[in-house]
């Protein structure tokens, strides 16, 4: 089967106005990638790694260029279009859980389907949890959860609306080498199940070499990792 282009970045530039002058954080960045593909993004710190997801994402705007999630221009749309194609097509996993505090594990992974109308999000957030090893931890907040835990439930919430692309923004950065390395697994395991196109930003050499494609940017511009 023929794989369609889910994420596609064309000249995107960014500068910032600073007491120094003209910052520019990204110099026309160009990527591409299609369905069930992982691609990472690495960099120092500072380098602007979290701009560019943030643009990707079309949380920021660019100075210049264009980002198209499924063919469509994030920024051709106003501020609730891009909300409503990052609920229809978008999952993140951040390096710090993001989870609601006042909700249960369930809870959490039903929000965006409930959001999105879905009348069953029970059923597919039960389904999710199950496939991410936490049936027994449906009715758990968050705090009664370790740090593998929530990042597992970040994971089933991401993944349950089974949007077209996933960002996962430095997702083992908080936890110990054997715990990430399981959540990574988990990770590479549904975007292979799912055909889920996979960006990962992250700084680790050995979590960027298991994707398809590895980029570094570097100097506001993205090039094939050394």
């Amino acid at each position: 089967m023929e794989k369609s282009t889910v994420l596609q970045v064309q000249n995107l530039w960014k500068s910032v106005t600073s007491p120094e002058g003209e910052l520019v954080l990204l110099r026309g960045v160009d990527l591409s990638t299609s369905s069930g593909e992982s691609l990472a993004i690495v960099g120092a710190s500072g380098s602007g790694k979290s701009t560019l997801l943030g643009l990707l994402a079309g949380l920021d705007q660019p100075t210049q260029g264009e980002v198209l999630i499924d063919g469509i221009d994030l920024f051709s749309l106003d501020e609730d279009g891009r909300a409503q194609l990052r609920a229809e097509k978008v999952g993140f996993v951040f390096q710090a859980f993001q989870l609601l505090p006042n909700l249960t594990a369930l809870e959490n992974v039903m929000l965006p389907l409930e959001l999105a109308g879905r009348d069953d999000a029970r059923v597919i957030a039960e389904e999710v949890m199950h496939r991410v090893g936490l049936t027994e931890r449906l009715q758990h907040y968050p705090k009664t959860l370790s740090g593998g835990e929530q990042q597992r439930v970040a994971v089933a919430r991401a993944f349950a609306p089974r949007p077209k692309l996933l960002f996962a923004d430095e997702p083992t950065g908080n936890l110990d080498q054997q715990t990430g390395n399981r959540i990574i697994d988990l990770l590479f395991q549904l975007n292979a199940d799912e055909q889920t196109t996979l960006v990962l930003v992250t700084h680790d050499p050995a979590l960027a070499s298991r994707c398809h494609t590895e980029l570094e940017l570097v100097d506001g511009l993205l090039r094939p990792l050394q």
